[in-house]
């Protein structure tokens, strides 16, 4: 495969890191000379392949990380692909603490890129589950069921937008909390937008 170009967008993002630069820049080099399309999403570098998402660059406090957007399909031979959280049900993460691990790993990163064109080429999907397989909050039913409008309009919204909204509402451990968060996201669902929208 041949090196694709950089985005300008994505160097000015990387000129502004300070924190995981040097990694970032390794990993940048091994995505792009995977042939993959250089994006700007979500505030990090997104490598694409005909506009769909293969792998996303991200940076943490304690780690920087590859996220496979289909990881979940992927074979992960070395055993290296984290979930980041029981909720995360397609992606997958490769997790770095330094440069040098980077550097290490070049040939098994490039053949988990290239694994992951492959699950995309192939047309592979996940099975997500159904937002009526999510717990559903006592605290949001009840005011489903008080205010017709607002399950109409949470009904509205797309599967993921709603899965969203009771992940929010279900990771409260009080009662009280979680009443907290319906009342305060009511009025977005009412106009019809998610909860990070």
């Amino acid at each position: 495969m041949t090196a694709t170009h950089m985005n300008p967008k994505v160097d000015d993002c990387l000129s502004k890191v300070e924190k995981w630069r040097e990694e970032f820049e390794r990993l940048r080099a091994i995505i792009l000379d995977c042939g993959l399309t250089e994006e700007l999403k979500w505030g990090w570098p997104c490598y694409t392949l005909d506009k769909a998402n293969i792998v996303l660059m991200h940076g943490f406090k304690e780690y920087c990380a590859l996220l496979f957007f289909k990881g979940a399909l992927m074979k992960d031979t070395n055993g290296i692909l984290v979930q980041q959280t029981e909720n995360v049900q397609a992606g997958r993460q490769i997790r770095f603490a330094g440069a040098h691990e980077i550097a290490q790993m070049e040939p098994i990163l490039k053949a988990y890129i290239r694994e992951a064109v492959e699950v995309e080429k192939a047309g592979l999907k996940m099975e997500f589950r159904k937002t009526s397989e999510f717990a559903m909050p006592e605290e949001f039913q009840a005011k489903l069921d008080e205010i017709p409008a607002l399950k109409t309009a949470f009904e509205a919204l797309t599967p993921g937008r709603q899965r969203a909204y009771l992940l929010h509402f279900s990771s409260a451990k009080q009662s009280r909390t979680r009443e907290a968060r319906v009342e305060k996201c009511m009025p977005r669902i009412l106009d019809g937008k998610g909860l990070d929208d």
